[in-house]
């Protein structure tokens, strides 16, 4: 019992928890807002399409970051030596049969639950490969590696789960499009684009974040990121200053005809709030620790959660 424990406590760290956890709440905020026409419509019908589409994603999800151990083993090693390939818990072999068993599943699903649902995993799964097969192995070029980042992040899953969850929707609600505007049924509205831009814009910075605690492993096996080519303090600092102007930008937004169907005083309200800790905890970082950005960095995450359930609450009661 205690082996089968330790297995599936390495195979969640094969996921990067952190990795899975916002794609559940990407998943489930996207349907929230897509259900938002047909809030009176309280049934468990769409509920299947909802778990078929998040096990699509973790599915995608586990396959992106596990090809990415599998080709950073060594790295790793100095890096992130508690991951399961570095640390071996799992195999090679091991990891390589998890890898084609979650894209294999991944692309199944989706395909057979629909168009939009496929082209959002296939897009991410071809963006998180050429991130780490050589010989493209985009991760080596920072620009690019933070490109088939916030691609994948922030438009594919926003707009494509978006577009599937609004197309599952309309099926199941066939019969009651009388009492919905068709163009709020088949485009995409400018709360979408709204969260879509800020998840954009904030993905970018964890795409150019996450490199400061692995500058050892980077620089040994020659990883030229945005934070061995600026240094720490500068990649910190624009880290910040980034998302100081996304969270204000978007507490002013909230007022404007450009970002609708959300309630403006409860988004700007709580965009304020969370410019101000964060702000207040990037003053107690110890550039010289580790640890210290480590914890910084797992915080913009939490942030980053945070905003798939706030934004469908302030859509949902706007």
């Amino acid at each position: 019992m205690q082996k089968i424990t330790q297995k599936l406590g390495a195979f969640w760290q094969f996921g990067r928890p952190h990795t899975i956890i916002g794609t559940c709440l990407s998943t489930i905020a996207l349907f929230a807002i897509a259900l938002v026409p047909y809030k009176l419509e309280l049934t468990l019908a769409p509920i299947p399409s909802l778990l078929w589409a998040a096990i699509a994603c973790l599915c995608g999800n586990v396959y992106i970051v596990g090809l990415n151990q599998l080709e950073d083993v060594e790295i790793d090693k100095i890096n992130k030596p508690y991951l399961p390939l570095a640390s071996g818990d799992f195999s090679i072999p091991t990891g390589r049969a998890i890898v084609a068993v979650m894209g294999i599943l991944a692309v199944a699903i989706a395909i057979w639950q629909g168009v939009f649902l496929a082209a959002t995993v296939l897009i991410s799964l071809f963006l998180g490969t050429i991130y780490s097969l050589p010989p493209i192995r985009l991760k080596r070029f920072p620009f690019w590696a933070a490109f088939c980042i916030f691609t994948v992040r922030g438009i594919v899953i926003n707009l494509g789960l978006f577009l599937h969850f609004q197309q599952v929707l309309s099926h199941l609600f066939a019969n009651n499009l009388d009492s919905i505007k068709l163009d709020s049924i088949w485009s995409i509205p400018s709360s979408v684009w709204g969260l879509t831009g800020f998840v954009l814009i904030f993905t970018y910075v964890i795409a150019i974040f996450k490199d400061m605690p692995d500058t050892e492993g980077d620089a040994k096996f020659r990883i030229t990121t945005l934070t061995l080519t600026l240094g720490q303090v500068t990649v910190f600092n624009l880290s910040r200053q980034i998302l100081a102007v996304l969270y204000l930008g978007f507490a002013i937004l909230s007022f404007t005809p450009w970002l609708t169907g959300v309630h403006a005083i409860a988004l700007a309200i709580s965009h304020s709030i969370l410019l101000s800790v964060l702000w207040w905890q990037s003053l107690q970082v110890d550039l010289s620790d580790r640890t210290s950005i480590t914890d910084f960095y797992q915080l913009i995450w939490k942030f980053f959660y945070l905003e798939y359930i706030i934004f469908p609450a302030v859509c949902i009661f706007a």
